[in-house]
């Protein structure tokens, strides 16, 4: 197959998110296809690419094509205009996957990893700030998505939750849709030397056993289930929140100011990896996750889970971890004492955890793609092939 891929996302700047589902996905599908397929990646010049920096060099079997960038204009004509730009490769199929692209009929994969480009507009916009330059660009993602997902042979999408959901809001034939679950970054590793970790504890000053949280994914009922704990039990541990941005909701502060909690922004992958292995529990009681790529890091790098039972959570925990209300402070604080009094139960968990982290890797994730290659190719040419009539 001749696979042609919008890979703009990874010569845009940008962190998190799509930018790194594309840099895990790409290098496990280049490796997945040497020796069977062609790939070919659509980036444009906004700025260098993510893959191909620092030295790096593609493979033979793998082409680059960089589209001209010079204003924000230029994402929006390549938006429209970029199937007619992959044409000239000859493709077998087109694979879009920010949420919205259009290729071809019959040839065309479309990643969307959740439903809220798709809700009704009012839904999105209440979530968002109300500034005009917002509500446009969430205008126009919206409708970009529900004409891209109606247009799409595949929707290629990252659980079995948001696969429900993006049927029921897209009015979309679950057919239609396949699932193929992420892997966890291959940045994010399960570090056991002592001397590493005891390092990295002195540095950041973490001189308690402690509980590792996400700052931004409900962290009220952290700590409303950490003020129930016996004093005893609390003074001898910490809350370890992590966030991307120091904009965090005030609960994390007061939490610190009572001695509770540290909070780390913009965490070192390397620094993440041994958090995750040194904490007693991560707990993630977030109110909806379509995937919760944070579960699958914790269970690889062996922290004992306790999570909510909201979305995809209990699809991608299985049986790896103690599953809660995002809104039960009591329930949490029974699980918490839970792992905090049986180190034999914080060690099934981590067993548990390591064997299910086995299931989301990206080489699966690439085998999953290329059968979603070939089911769209096989429908495109069934929608080619010629109907026969009888003559009699």
């Amino acid at each position: 197959m001749r696979i042609g891929i919008d890979a703009r996302y990874l010569s845009h700047g940008l962190v998190g998110g799509i930018n790194t589902f594309l840099k895990n996905l790409i290098p496990a599908l280049i490796e997945a296809s040497r020796g069977h397929h062609r790939l070919y990646l659509y980036a444009d010049t906004k700025r260098p690419f993510d893959l191909a920096g620092d030295g790096q060099t593609l493979p033979d079997h793998v082409a680059l094509r960089l589209l001209p960038y010079r204003n924000p204009l230029s994402s929006l004509r390549n938006d429209f205009l970029l199937s007619r730009d992959m044409r000239r490769d000859g493709l077998d199929v087109y694979h879009f996957v920010g949420n919205y692209g259009f290729g071809p009929a019959g040839a065309t994969a479309l990643t969307i990893h959740d439903e809220i480009n798709l809700m009704p507009l009012s839904e999105i916009i209440r979530g968002h700030p109300k500034k005009p330059k917002t509500i446009v660009m969430m205008t126009y993602l919206h409708l970009a998505t529900r004409a891209a997902a109606r247009r799409a042979d595949l929707i290629i999408t990252i659980s079995d939750y948001s696969k429900r959901r993006i049927a029921h809001y897209g009015a979309l034939d679950p057919v239609k849709i396949v699932v193929v679950h992420h892997g966890c970054p291959a940045d994010v590793k399960r570090i056991e030397d002592a001397l590493a970790l005891a390092k990295v504890r002195e540095r950041l000053g973490l001189s308690k056993p402690f509980i590792l949280a996400e700052a931004f994914k409900n962290p009220d009922v952290i700590v409303r289930a950490w003020r129930a704990l016996p004093a005893k039990v609390r003074d001898a541990r910490q809350i370890v929140f992590f966030s991307r941005s120091p904009q965090v909701l005030p609960v994390v502060h007061e939490a610190i100011n009572a001695g509770w909690a540290k909070l780390f922004v913009r965490v070192t992958r390397p620094d993440l990896s041994a958090l995750y292995s040194m904490a007693e529990a991560f707990v993630f009681p977030s109110w909806i996750e379509g995937f919760g790529m944070p579960l699958v890091e914790a269970m690889t790098c062996g922290a004992p889970i306790i999570a909510s039972d909201r979305g995809a959570i209990p699809e991608v925990v299985g049986d790896a971890g103690l599953l809660m209300d995002a809104e039960d402070d009591r329930k949490l604080a029974e699980h918490l004492m839970r792992l905090f009094q049986q180190p034999e139960e914080r060690e099934h968990l981590r067993r548990l955890g390591f064997k299910r982290a086995e299931m989301f890797t990206w080489q699966r994730a690439a085998q999953g793609y290329l059968e979603a290659y070939l089911r769209v190719v096989s429908h495109s040419v069934a929608e080619r092939r010629p109907v026969l009539t009888s003559s009699l």
